[in-house]
């Protein structure tokens, strides 16, 4: 996948960002190029190489019909989950590193229903407020409202399955 500079894509567990130029470097013999990416939530600028990015997993942001989908997907019931703390945070891991936003929904609302029932881990609560963070900050992107907006919009949704939106650690 390629883009240009001054298109938005999303860095897979940091969130949304900027592409702000391309270039090329040599490493001994090799000459690699790159993406420079500037992410939104903290301003840290980050150069990809293009023969990582299907590894990284660097995508576009998602289209309104994905958000609409994710929204849906939060506003209905319950969702499976793993019992065992540990396999399940090494599953959330793995979806949080994949960076779709679907999975991401996932692990948001799965670990939104556990602290419903009783206190997560500490690794548990920064995960659930990394997701609370990714999903902010596409939403914020694909449907181009600032961040209030984004979390109402959650809250919405999220009211529908009985659910409330985390506050941020």
């Amino acid at each position: 996948m390629t883009f240009q500079i001054g298109e938005k894509v999303v860095y897979p567990n940091h969130g949304v960002g900027t592409i702000e130029n391309i270039s090329t470097r040599t490493f001994g013999p090799r000459m690699e190029r790159y993406y420079l990416l500037r992410l939104s939530c903290n301003n840290l600028t980050v150069m990809v190489p293009f023969s990582h990015v299907d590894e990284i997993g660097l995508r576009k942001v998602t289209r309104n019909g994905e958000v609409a989908r994710m929204f849906s997907f939060l506003a209905e019931g319950k969702c499976k989950r793993c019992n065992d703390w540990k396999d399940r945070f090494k599953e959330n891991s793995d979806k949080m590193r994949h960076g779709s936003l679907l999975e991401v929904a996932e692990v948001f609302k799965t670990l939104v229903l556990i602290q419903n029932e009783k206190p997560l881990s500490f690794r548990e609560k920064k995960m659930l407020d990394r997701a609370r963070h990714l999903l902010v900050n596409e939403v914020c992107s694909a449907r181009a409202v600032r961040e209030p907006a984004a979390i109402q919009l959650l809250d919405i949704v999220l009211e529908k399955a009985s659910l409330r939106m985390p506050d941020p650690l």
